[in-house]
């Protein structure tokens, strides 16, 4: 694709499908190979952000942690034994919870107007959902499939953090060490520890909130970021608390703990995620390309983040301002492969895995944080947003549950695209554990 390409433009009416049908798909195998407010919003509270409806929750206090989630033990053995879509023969989930799940997610793209989705959901001894709603690219019409690749956001921030926990498994690094100890120039990084950039507790300014960077990147999204331009705009601002004191979501966090890999190792953090996290799970789909790379076949993506606020093509948007804490790519299959991993503690000693899922309160009940991972009403993970994509990559351990839900657009008007689909499906699933997140008016976030 050519680096620098125009945004096509589409119109309102044709992000919206006429009639949403699912393609029902058995876990394929992939292929190798609104406005200018809502655009803002999705820079700060998801291009590159977890709970990107909590980045503006009035920041919580420090409370006591919760204990480590109990992760049961058939999660870590289901990990080891498959790493793409399900090991045995796929078995869909009963004909009455399809037609529920089917007019749930059709009725709720038809209603928000989603241009497309891919929705899975794995329950064992229950059986699988797995199929693609809607259109990949509303120009031509060319309907969504399940083997697509996404951008997926912050989803990102569960790989990077991950590669720092093996560090300290290691004895490279430890928690409580300082940031100043591996990357110069932090105002305060003295007193800021690994721990709390990567819960969220450090305090410092997110960049994705600083109006001269969202200025740079709306006048030209296709431009390269460096990390240190990226740490340049949030240390413009003072902290807005000292470290540890409440929990508040920043990109900056995820961009320093990048940077303390490529410190660590010697290696680009695209090669060393490679090698360490993505490999040893034979996550074969995902990646942290380079520039506006993005492999094929992938969805086009629709965002209102520019200039005067009309819908545009992102696609071939650059994700370099996002980086370590939200440009990945991935698939449905390697998702649903990654998220039992990361739950099960599968690339970590017990010991660290236990300190990453001991969450703390954000400051909405039945959502709390550990170290990269979220826990909402007991599913653990990670959502993302950037410009033209929405990404939840989540494990219900209780029930042994994986859900991933991928959608083409960020236009979403006061809430999440994803979030919507999130809460449909699990409603009819796992009603006693619903991905819910509130609404930028039920958390005080300013939009400007």
């Amino acid at each position: 694709m050519p680096s620098t390409p125009t945004p096509s433009a589409a119109t309102p009416s044709a992000l919206t499908p006429s009639a949403p049908q699912p393609s029902a798909v058995p876990a394929a195998k992939p292929a190798s190979g609104r406005g200018r407010h809502a655009g803002r919003r999705a820079l700060q509270a998801g291009a590159a952000a977890l709970l990107l409806l909590l980045t503006g929750v009035a920041a919580a206090p420090a409370a006591p942690a919760r204990a480590a989630v109990s992760v049961p033990a058939a999660t870590a053995a289901a990990t080891g034994a498959a790493t793409g879509a399900a090991a045995a023969v796929p078995q869909e989930l009963d004909p009455a919870t399809v037609r529920r799940l089917d007019a749930a997610i059709g009725g709720a793209m038809k209603r928000d107007r989603i241009p497309g989705a891919i929705v899975g959901v794995w329950l064992p001894g229950r059986g699988e959902y797995v199929k693609a709603f809607g259109t990949a690219d509303t120009r031509s019409g060319i309907p969504m499939k399940s083997d697509l690749y996404m951008r997926i956001g912050s989803v990102t921030k569960t790989f990077t953090v991950t590669a720092v926990l093996q560090l300290v498994d290691q004895g490279r690094v430890a928690l409580d060490d300082p940031i100043s100890k591996y990357v110069a120039g932090v105002p305060g990084g003295g007193k800021i520890t690994l721990r709390q950039l990567a819960g969220m507790r450090s305090g410092l300014f997110n960049y994705t909130e600083d109006e001269r960077f969202l200025a740079a990147l709306r006048a030209d999204p296709h431009r390269e970021f460096t990390p240190r331009q990226l740490l340049g705009h949030a240390f413009a601002h003072p902290a807005n608390f000292a470290p540890g004191a409440k929990w508040e979501y920043s990109n900056t966090n995820t961009i320093l703990l990048g940077l303390l890999l490529e410190e660590m190792s010697g290696q680009p953090l695209d090669g060393y995620l490679r090698h360490h996290v993505f490999d040893p799970l034979k996550l074969t789909d995902t990646s942290l390309p380079s520039g506006t790379d993005f492999p094929e076949p992938h969805a086009e993506g629709y965002t209102g983040f520019s200039p005067n606020g009309a819908v545009a093509n992102a696609t071939d948007w650059n994700p370099s301002w996002a980086w370590a804490a939200g440009s990945a790519v991935s698939t449905l299959d390697d998702l649903h492969a990654w998220v039992p991993a990361l739950v099960g503690g599968r690339l970590l000693t017990p010991a660290t895995q236990a300190q990453r899922l001991r969450t703390e309160p954000v400051g909405v009940p039945g959502i709390s944080y550990g170290l990269g991972i979220a826990d909402v009403n007991g599913w653990l993970g990670h959502n993302g947003e950037l410009p033209g994509y929405e990404t939840i990559a989540a494990h219900l351990p209780r029930e042994q549950a994986t859900m991933v839900i991928m959608v083409n657009s960020d236009m979403d008007q006061g809430g999440s695209y994803s979030t919507t689909l999130g809460k449909a499906v699990t409603e009819i699933v796992t009603p006693d554990h619903l991905w819910s997140l509130p609404s930028p008016s039920q958390v005080g976030q300013n939009q400007r």
